[in-house]
């Protein structure tokens, strides 16, 4: 199931989406819905990644709306050095191809896609280039490339230029809170652990098997739409991609599960 059909079946439903806090989306019609989509993973800390949509307003107040360079730029390069224990220099590009591409450029070998509370033995301090989805909503069309510094200083500067034609640069709002929300990805890794995904074990590892927060798909291919569907109608909504986790509500009480509970899904 594509997201446009995943969109329409939510509306179909449930009507509108008022509002959304945390892992829940709250709809027209009254019914509040269990996110564990969460924007393929960008919402993963929130529809506000904490509090990062604040710092887009307040820099929206300044008017500074163009695609300038501005002083979000140096603190973006901090805020994903900090993330990544590593000096780096961060680029932007509008589709992860691009952002692939440029990394494999400066490192053939060495170039990951990074993924909160991911496997432990993966050091990010020791991979040149790391490709990362800002964990912020609204930002489906925006990849990070971070480059360890002492990488990019060793490649001819002209050749590094072609490469990154094709890399843009977003408006100072946009950078204001995707800089907050990797400051709250670094807290959020401190904070949240084995602990708090464990707990929805004895229901949800009836479907999926979980891996960290990540959940993937015990499901056969040929019944996931049909239990996409089936978890919708059980107010959980989960991710429409066979091959992408859902994840882990954090936060949500076990309660949230009872009607999948009660209304089990045979496979």
């Amino acid at each position: 199931m594509n997201h446009i059909q995943f969109a329409q079946e939510i509306y179909n439903r449930f009507g509108t989406i008022k509002r959304c806090r945390g892992c829940f989306l709250y709809t027209k019609k009254g019914v509040r819905l269990t996110d564990m989509n969460q924007e393929n993973g960008r919402a993963v800390l929130g529809w506000d990644a904490g509090n990062a949509f604040t710092f887009f307003k307040n820099a929206l107040n300044r008017g500074v709306t163009g695609s300038f360079i501005t002083e979000d730029v140096s603190r973006t390069d901090k805020a994903v050095s900090e993330l990544l224990a590593s000096e780096r220099k961060v680029f932007y590009f509008s589709k992860k191809a691009d952002a692939l591409k440029a990394g494999l450029f400066f490192s053939p070998e060495g170039t990951s896609v990074w993924k909160p509370w991911g496997p432990a033995e993966i050091k990010w301090a020791d991979i040149p280039c790391v490709i990362i989805a800002p964990p912020l909503p609204w930002t489906d069309s925006l990849y990070i490339l971070a480059v360890k510094a002492d990488v990019l200083h060793s490649v001819d500067s002209t050749a590094a230029a072609k490469i990154f034609a094709s890399s843009i640069i977003i408006p100072f709002p946009l950078q204001a809170a995707v800089t907050r929300a990797f400051y709250n990805m670094i807290a959020a890794l401190q904070q949240r652990e084995e602990k708090d995904w464990f707990i929805y074990d004895t229901i949800l590892t009836k479907y999926w098997e979980r891996k960290g927060p990540y959940l993937y798909p015990k499901i056969p291919e040929e019944k996931y739409d049909s239990f996409v569907l089936h978890c919708m109608d059980c107010g959980v909504v989960i991710n429409p991609d066979y091959h992408s986790p859902s994840i882990v509500p954090f936060g949500a009480d076990k309660g949230v599960f009872t009607k999948l509970k009660n209304s089990p899904f045979e496979f």
